[in-house]
């Protein structure tokens, strides 16, 4: 690794407000790439506009050895063409880069990997070793065991497979560097942004996931899922069917072209258990399967199966609760 320190570079989601979990995740993924048995120092990067809430945040977190800041107007709305070029510059003072599998990580990260001239370990699992990861293929049904050479070991993390780093009530992160560095692209700017505001969980950080299929039939009676995630406490998931029947906005996609979930209950109604769809939620701590089919293969990994018409079971289950 040349003359390079071992060191790993984290780099943080947020939305200049409050950190996103899976940076959490990422962070403790980081703690397991070690040499000699021993974790390698981790930095965590953080771009931004005005994000001071998140740096407080990042304090906190215990076993992190330094936050570097970028604090820019042109970061503010974190567009992949201006904050590659900038974590390849920084990079290259770490051996490892990691960041969470998320829509925001899998759009950004490629991008370092291509500046960097190196390739890209995605989805990673498990840390085995310095040079060494695993990782899903084949939509999730098998698992590879991948080594790396390149010089820097560029990672997406997935989340589900790590427990969030710890944090403390007080700042304990021992050393702070702000960068004045300012990338600004001229092939793309930022237009809008629809976010979609609502009271329930995050699917990657829920509990509890309702998730519902294209047997529902129209948008309208689809609000059974939401009744049933709002009486758990819970976030609403959809199969990719649903969503391109417009049932529901596609950040609800649960599955391998969507959000990879874990959580302690998922419910599956009218979801007959595509293959891809089931990457997305297979290692959830119980699974509940609702489906007129009996031979829907979502039964075959189900704890719990409910045969039956979905709109008899969905309103029944909603009076009891």
């Amino acid at each position: 690794m040349e003359d390079r320190p071992l060191a790993t570079l984290v780099l943080a989601e947020h939305d200049n407000q409050s950190l996103a979990v899976g940076t959490l995740c990422a962070i403790k993924a980081a703690f397991e790439i070690k040499d000699d048995d021993k974790s390698l120092p981790v930095s965590v990067l953080l771009i931004g506009y005005q994000c001071q809430s998140v740096l407080d945040e990042l304090n906190c977190v215990q076993g992190v050895a330094e936050i570097i800041w970028v604090d820019a107007k042109g970061y503010e709305h974190g567009l992949a063409e201006n904050i590659a070029p900038l974590i390849s510059q920084v990079a290259k003072n770490y051996s490892h880069i990691l960041s969470p599998a998320s829509t925001f990580g899998k759009n950004v990260m490629p991008r370092v990997a291509a500046l960097l001239n190196v390739g890209q370990l995605s989805d990673v699992m498990t840390i085995e070793s310095i040079d060494t990861v695993i990782r899903p293929i084949y939509a999730g049904n098998a698992l590879a065991r991948v080594t790396s050479n390149d010089p820097y070991k560029v990672m997406t993390i997935r989340s589900t497979a790590f427990d969030a780093a710890e944090l403390s009530d007080t700042p304990v992160v021992p050393k702070l560097t702000q960068v004045d560095t300012v990338i600004i692209n001229k092939l793309s700017e930022f237009v809008s942004q629809q976010t979609p505001e609502s009271e329930r969980p995050e699917l990657p950080a829920a509990r509890v996931v309702v998730s519902g299929g294209r047997a529902f039939g129209s948008k309208e009676k689809f609000v059974l899922v939401e009744q049933l995630a709002d009486k758990l406490g819970g976030a609403v998931g959809a199969s990719r069917a649903a969503v391109d029947a417009g049932y529901v906005s596609n950040d609800h996609q649960v599955g391998q072209t969507g959000k990879i979930v874990a959580p302690e209950l998922y419910i599956a109604v009218g979801i007959s258990g595509a293959i891809q769809h089931l990457a997305g939620m297979k290692d959830s701590k119980v699974i509940v399967a609702i489906n007129s089919d009996p031979d829907a293969p979502i039964f075959d990994i189900a704890d719990y199966g409910l045969v039956g018409d979905l709109f008899v079971v969905m309103p029944e289950l909603l009076e009891k609760l």
